[in-house]
């Protein structure tokens, strides 16, 4: 029977370890969280690798938004790649699309060929292309090692149905990782009901910032929803469940 593998994604360096100290397998290190996630920091991944013995796989993402990069962009990409690969983290997360909605199977290629032999994961870009079956074959021709995906839905519980045909037609031959919105309340039943070993949730609570002075009516961001005096920080307490309910069934 396969060890379950839970992969935390983080975004500063006190849900690093904090996905540590809550028994994580692994952690995805990302910058910006409310753009989905863009590639951190030298001094973040360097940091971080300093301090966790688990695996680190760092998100290569240049920006938000879409997924379809220029020739800059995608030059970025590759400098993040070669640096990741300095400071010896285990993995690269990445994802990259044409304008019309299927994966850049060019760019994959080259993006899997300088990340060897770093672990690759193809991200949540998988979920808007144009047919998740079609693109599963192209990533398991180009050799990637696993994908995270949400089934095309917006939450893995929502897209459950498809995550397991995709877990069904891969055949052992990519890892299929569900995320997004995975929880205690539902890791059993995605579990069960797609067969898949390894899962990907953030487990992220709101913590009250330690500033005393708190101006009003600026926004260093420009988006008023945000409160930019309230921290996103990883749950011990809610990763930790998540394991204990999964390992305990």
């Amino acid at each position: 029977m396969k060890k379950n593998v839970f992969e935390i994604c983080v975004y500063n360096y006190q849900s690093a370890l904090n996905a540590k100290f809550a028994g994580a397998d692994r952690i995805e290190l990302c910058d910006n969280m409310y753009e989905g996630g863009t590639t951190p920091g030298y001094g973040m991944i360097k940091t971080v690798r300093s301090a966790l013995k688990i695996d680190i796989n760092v998100m290569i993402r240049p920006r938000g938004g879409d997924f379809c990069y220029d020739d800059k962009e995608f030059e970025i990409m590759q400098e993040d790649i070669r640096i990741c690969k300095d400071l010896h983290v285990n993995g690269v997360v990445f994802g990259i699309l044409k304008p019309d909605g299927n994966i850049d199977i060019e760019r994959t290629s080259q993006l899997y060929e300088l990340a060897k032999p770093m672990s690759i994961t193809f991200h949540r870009a998988f979920d808007v292309t144009v047919d998740l079956f079609r693109s599963l074959d192209v990533l398991i021709d180009v050799g990637i090692d696993k994908v995270l995906t949400s089934g095309g839905s917006n939450t893995a519980i929502e897209g459950i149905a498809v995550i397991s045909q995709l877990i069904d037609k891969s055949q052992n031959r990519i890892i299929i990782m569900p995320g997004s919105g995975i929880n205690p309340e539902n890791i059993i039943q995605i579990s069960q009901m797609t067969g898949a070993n390894e899962f990907h949730m953030s487990g992220k609570m709101p913590v009250d910032s330690n500033m005393a002075y708190r101006k009003s009516g600026v926004s260093m961001g420009g988006i008023n929803e945000i409160d930019e005096y309230q921290l996103m920080i990883s749950d011990i307490d809610k990763i930790k469940e998540t394991i204990r309910r999964l390992e305990n069934f």
